[in-house]
């Protein structure tokens, strides 16, 4: 990992407010369209998920987390994309897992095995379909929105992120906790000069449709890159923006379908949660819901210029994720093959 000190500028996060959603649509619309040409990154407020209901998720989300990790287990991640996994995913630009663990919830038929037995927590499983069902609904209202503003009939992106009529929607509900920061040993490593740069997730854009990002405020990390901006890989080098949530608000980001779907007028941004390493860094144990708009697996894949080529939902879904897997490997063997000069230059030295 390249050791360098991170350079910042405060760019204005978007912030857009969906008060009297149904009488204010097109001057929503106008400013969400502005926001992911301009930024590919935006706050929403006034929306119909409320502080209350956003901290008791978190609530729920935490009495999962706290579960020995053997009672979670017994839920295991698929590669249908729902589950639980602990320091499993890698990111390309790193080659390391993220130092956190998640569990993914779908609406369809993915999900029959995988919620946690109900003799363990059992008011886990209602309290998180009540709040998928919040996010989605408020999904809707923005793909309306953007559906409008690339000229597509009103429900074309609703139809595409079905969750109430298609068994194999695909749209997720990630809960996240990322692990708790040893301050003294960070603090001792900076020192040293051996911090660098680490992370307690690695830089990445999301591939799909929207995310939707529910955040407790104070508890930092989370940066961005906007992609319109971004001329090294990853962000590596490029300015990045702290992002502060204000109670309440939704951070929501372009991810590359969407990217897509608007022949690239609309732009997926650089994000990352950087791990703590210095004074005002939240250090303690840190939590952030997230819900991904991801395609059914039989909707339909194209701009309205038509710039790339029609797929369905379930081949973008697949050479997105091949993408990532063979980014990842190269990170690995890159990362395998100084780890092999470094030991024959210590094999030399002590010659």
């Amino acid at each position: 990992m390249p050791t360098t000190t991170t350079k910042y500028t405060n760019r204005t996060i978007p912030r857009i407010s969906l008060a009297d959603f149904s009488t204010r649509i097109n001057d929503i619309t106008a400013q969400l369209v502005h926001a992911a040409e301009t930024d590919g990154f935006f706050s929403l407020t006034d929306t119909e998920i409320s502080i209350a209901e956003i901290e008791a998720m978190f609530k729920t989300s935490e009495s999962f987390f706290a579960l020995p990790d053997e009672v979670k287990a017994e839920v295991p991640f698929t590669h249908d994309n729902v589950g639980w996994e602990k320091r499993s995913q890698v990111r390309p630009f790193t080659g390391l897992p993220d130092q956190k663990e998640s569990y993914q919830l779908l609406f369809g038929t993915a999900m029959h095995d995988k919620w946690l037995p109900a003799h363990h927590l059992p008011a886990f499983k209602p309290s998180a379909q009540t709040f998928m069902h919040k996010a989605q609904s408020l999904s809707e209202k923005l793909m309306l929105c953007f559906a409008r503003g690339l000229g597509f009939p009103d429900t074309y992106f609703i139809s595409a992120h079905d969750v109430q009529n298609k068994p194999s929607a695909q749209s997720v509900l990630r809960l996240l906790h990322y692990f708790e920061v040893d301050e003294q040993e960070s603090a001792q490593l900076t020192a040293a000069g051996k911090q660098g740069i680490s992370y307690r997730a690695g830089p990445h854009a999301d591939w799909d449709f929207l995310t939707l990002l529910f955040q407790r405020p104070g508890e930092s990390g989370l940066e961005i890159c906007p992609g319109r901006e971004v001329v090294t890989e990853f962000g590596f080098g490029d300015f990045w923006t702290k992002v502060d949530f204000a109670p309440g608000d939704v951070v929501c980001n372009v991810g590359d379908l969407l990217m897509s779907w608007s022949d690239d007028r609309f732009k997926s941004t650089f994000h990352r949660v950087k791990a703590p390493c210095e004074a005002g860094d939240w250090f303690g144990p840190r939590y952030s819901v997230a819900f991904f708009n991801q395609p059914c697996k039989d909707c339909v894949v194209q701009g309205p210029r038509g710039k790339y080529e029609r797929v369905s939902g379930e081949e973008f879904t697949r050479r997105a994720m091949e993408r990532n897997f063979r980014a990842v490997e190269a990170k690995k063997g890159e990362l395998g093959r100084r780890k092999e000069a470094a030991g024959r230059a210590g094999v030399a030295a002590d010659v």
